[in-house]
C-alpha cells in the first residue's frame, strides 16, 4: 500500500472509554463462541486453556477501567490505541491457535483491528499492526491444535484449502486497511479543509464587524469634533496672533481636521482607485508605508533587492497593502530600540516584504495567538513617547509652524492591528510569517528583534508590463 506515512494525516486514535467497551464486547463474544462449542454443540475443544486466554483479556480491561477513574482518558490516544489492538491481535491469534487455527472460520476476525487500526491511527502505527496480524497468520498456518469437531469423526482440511485462507487473510488484511486508510484520510482532508474555512469565514466576519464599528464610531464623533472645532476657533479669535494661546488652538484645529478627514474615509464606501496612483515603484510604496512614521529617534531603512541587473517591479498601489504594511511598520516603531529596517527581495517568481526591528522580539506567549483579535503586548512605545514630548513641546512658547510637529499614528492597545493587517494583506494573495528580527550583529545587546514578513507571488502584486 502506497502512503503509509504520518505525512498525510496525525491519526487520532480512540479514547481509553472506547476501548474498554470495545473489549467487553470481543470478550462476550468469545465467551459465547466456546461455552456453545462446548456446551451446545459437544466439540472436545480445550476449555480452560480457552477460559484463560479471555480471563487474561478481561483482567487487563479491569486494569485500564482502573485507570480510567484515576486519569482523564476520554481524549483519543493514538500510542495507547496502538498498545490495546496489538494485544488483542496476540490475544485472538492465542485463542485461534487453541481451537484449530486457519481452519477456524473466526480467524476472519484478524482483519478487523488492523482495519481500526488503519481508520483511526497515524500510518506507522497501523503499518505495525498490519504486520503483526500477518506474522500472526504465519504462526498459525504452521501451528495449531487441531480444529474441534463432533467425536468419532476425523476433519482435516487439505494443506492446500489451508494456504488459501492465509492468502485471502493477507489479500483481507491488506487491501481492507488500505482502503480503510484511504477513506479516513480524505476525511481528515475533507474536515480540515472545513476548519480552515470556518476560520477564514470568522475572520472576515470578524473584519466586517469592526468596519460597522468603525462606521459606528465615525458618526458618534461627529459631533465631539464639531464642539472642540467650534470652541477651537472661539479660541483663536480670542487670542492674540502671536500667542501661545492662539498656536495651541491652531494646532488643535488642524488635528481635529485630520480626525475629520479620517472619519470621513471610515464612514464613506470606498472609491475607485485614482489613475496617477493605480501603481507605483516598490521602492516609492515602501517609502509611502514608511513617511509617516519618520521623525522620532529610530532610524529607518527602506531597501529593495532585486536580482542582478533587474530593475525593481512596479506594483500595484492596493489600498489593503498600504494600511496592512503601514500597521505592521508602526507595531516595529512602537517596540524598536534603534532601528526599524523594511526591506523588499524580489526574485523570478516572489516579491516579500520584510518588517524588522531590533527591539525584544515577539513573546513566547503571544507568538502562538499572533493574528487573532484582542491580543496585544503593545508597550508605552517610541510613538507614544514622542506624541507625549510634543505635547508638552507645543505647550512651550515657539514660534514653528503647526505642519512641523510631527504626529504619532494612532496607538490602539486592543490588539487589533495585526489581526486587521494580517486579514488585509492575505486578502490581497500574500501570505504573513513571523520571525528574529535583524542578525546578532545589527541588533543591541541580546536582543533579536522582530521581523514580520509577507510573501506574494510576482503576478499578485506586480503590473504587468
Amino acid at each position: 500500500m502506497n502512503g503509509w506515512s504520518d505525512a498525510p494525516r496525525r491519526g487520532r486514535g480512540f479514547s481509553l472509554r472506547t476501548l474498554i467497551v470495545l473489549r467487553w464486547l470481543t470478550i462476550m463474544g468469545q465467551s459465547a463462541a466456546i461455552l456453545t462449542a462446548y456446551q451446545g454443540l459437544h466439540f472436545p475443544l480445550p476449555l480452560w486453556p480457552c477460559l484463560i486466554v479471555i480471563a487474561i483479556s478481561a483482567a487487563v480491561n479491569v486494569g485500564a477501567m482502573a485507570r480510567v477513574r484515576r486519569l482523564d482518558a476520554s481524549l483519543p490516544d493514538g500510542r495507547q490505541t496502538a498498545i490495546h489492538l496489538g494485544f488483542d491481535i496476540f490475544q485472538l491469534g492465542i485463542l485461534l491457535g487453541l481451537t484449530g487455527g486457519l481452519e477456524n472460520p473466526f480467524c476472519l476476525l484478524l482483519v478487523a483491528p488492523v482495519t481500526i487500526a488503519a481508520a483511526a491511527l497515524p500510518g506507522r502505527q497501523a503499518l505495525m499492526l498490519g504486520l503483526l496480524a500477518l506474522i500472526a497468520v504465519g504462526v498459525l498456518f504452521f501451528w495449531s491444535e487441531p480444529l474441534p469437531w463432533r467425536p468419532h469423526e476425523n476433519f482435516h482440511l487439505p494443506t492446500l484449502y489451508r494456504l488459501g485462507m492465509a492468502m485471502a487473510l493477507v489479500t483481507g488484511v491488506v487491501f481492507t486497511a488500505g482502503y480503510a486508510w484511504r477513506v479516513a484520510a480524505d476525511a481528515e482532508k475533507l474536515e480540515l479543509a472545513l476548519a480552515t474555512t470556518q476560520d477564514v469565514l470568522q475572520r472576515e466576519q470578524r473584519l466586517a464587524a469592526l468596519g460597522g464599528l468603525a462606521a459606528a464610531a465615525a458618526h458618534e464623533l461627529g459631533t465631539p469634533l464639531a464642539t472642540i472645532q467650534v470652541v477651537a476657533k472661539e479660541l483663536q479669535r480670542a487670542s492674540a496672533p502671536d500667542s501661545d494661546a492662539a498656536e495651541d488652538a491652531a494646532l488643535i484645529l488642524q488635528q481635529a481636521e485630520r480626525c475629520r478627514g479620517i472619519l470621513t474615509q471610515l464612514s464613506q464606501q470606498p472609491e475607485g482607485d485614482d489613475a496617477l496612483y493605480a501603481d507605483v515603484s516598490l521602492k516609492a510604496l515602501l517609502e509611502e508605508v514608511v513617511e509617516p512614521h519618520r521623525g522620532f529617534d529610530l532610524a529607518f531603512e527602506v531597501l529593495v533587492k532585486t536580482p542582478p541587473g533587474q530593475p525593481a517591479p512596479r506594483v500595484r498601489r492596493l489600498p489593503e497593502v498600504v494600511h496592512g504594511l503601514s500597521t505592521l511598520v508602526e507595531n516595529a516603531a512602537d517596540f524598536a530600540a534603534t532601528t526599524v529596517r523594511v526591506q523588499a527581495v524580489v526574485d523570478a517568481g516572489w516579491i516579500e516584504i520584510d518588517i524588522l526591528d531590533d527591539g525584544p522580539g515577539f513573546a513566547s506567549d503571544i507568538l502562538p495567538r499572533l493574528g487573532e483579535p484582542y491580543v496585544t503586548s503593545r508597550p508605552q512605545g517610541k510613538a507614544r513617547q514622542a506624541l507625549a514630548a510634543q505635547i508638552a513641546a507645543a505647550a512651550r512658547p515657539s514660534k514653528r509652524s503647526t505642519a512641523e510637529a510631527p504626529i504619532a499614528p494612532s496607538q490602539g492597545g486592543m490588539g487589533l492591528g495585526f489581526f486587521i493587517a494580517r486579514t488585509l494583506l492575505e486578502r490581497t494573495g500574500g501570505s504573513v510569517s513571523v520571525g528574529q528580527g535583524l542578525p546578532q550583529s545589527e541588533a543591541r545587546g541580546a536582543s533579536r528583534g522582530a521581523r514580520v514578513a509577507v510573501r506574494w507571488a510576482r503576478p499578485a502584486l506586480e503590473v504587468a508590463a
